[in-house]
C-alpha cells in the first residue's frame, strides 16, 4: 500500500480560517463599539445630571442641606465619569490590540499589550472604589462605617498586589535574552 503524502491546506481551507479570523475581528470591534457607546452614554447622562443638579440646587440656596446635597451629587458624577473612562480606555484598547491602533489620541492612551490595558483599568478601578466610598462617607447616616471602609480597602489591596504581580511578570518578560530580568 502507498503512502498517502500528508494533507495540504488548499484555498478553500485558508479562506475558511481567514474568515473565521475576519469574524472574530468583527465581533471585537462590535466590543469596540459596545465600550464606546456605553461610555458616551454615562458621559451625557453625568452632564445631564450635573444639570439637573446644579439647577435645583439654585432654587434652595442657603438651605442646610444643598451644599452637602451638591457635594454628593459631584462625588457621584466623579464615580459615573470615571466608570465612562474606564469603558472609553478598554474600547481604546481592544481597537488597539485586535483591530489597529487610533490616531490623534494622547500618548499616554497608547496601548501596546494586553497588561498595558490591565495597568490602566486597575488604575481606574482603584481610583473610582475610593471615590465611590468617598461618597458613600458622605451619605452614611447608620453607625459604624468601618466595616464597609475595611471591604473597600482590602479590595484596594488586592487589586493594588495584583497590579505589582503584573508589573514584575512584565518586567521579567521585557529582559533582554541573557540579562537578568529587572
Amino acid at each position: 500500500m502507498k503512502a498517502r503524502p500528508p494533507a495540504r491546506l488548499g484555498p478553500a481551507r485558508r479562506v475558511t480560517l481567514a474568515g473565521a479570523f475576519g469574524f472574530a475581528r468583527l465581533i471585537v470591534e462590535l466590543g469596540v463599539l459596545s465600550s464606546f457607546a456605553f461610555s458616551l452614554a454615562l458621559f451625557v447622562a453625568a452632564i445631564a445630571q450635573a444639570y439637573v443638579t446644579i439647577r435645583a440646587a439654585f432654587t434652595r440656596l442657603g438651605e442646610p442641606d444643598t451644599t452637602k446635597s451638591l457635594i454628593v451629587a459631584a462625588v457621584e458624577q466623579a464615580d459615573t465619569l470615571l466608570i465612562g473612562m474606564a469603558l472609553l480606555i478598554i474600547s481604546f484598547g481592544l481597537q488597539a490590540l485586535f483591530v489597529g491602533r487610533l490616531q490623534n489620541v494622547p500618548p499616554w492612551l497608547h496601548i501596546d499589550s494586553f497588561d498595558d490595558l490591565k495597568q490602566k483599568l486597575i488604575g481606574i478601578v482603584i481610583l473610582a472604589l475610593g471615590v465611590n466610598f468617598f461618597s458613600v462617607a458622605l451619605k452614611w447616616t447608620g453607625g459604624d462605617i468601618l466595616a464597609y471602609g475595611l471591604a473597600i480597602a482590602a479590595v484596594i489591596l488586592a487589586v493594588g498586589a495584583y497590579s505589582v504581580i503584573l508589573t514584575r511578570q512584565g518586567g521579567r518578560s521585557a529582559a533582554p535574552p541573557g540579562e537578568p530580568p529587572a
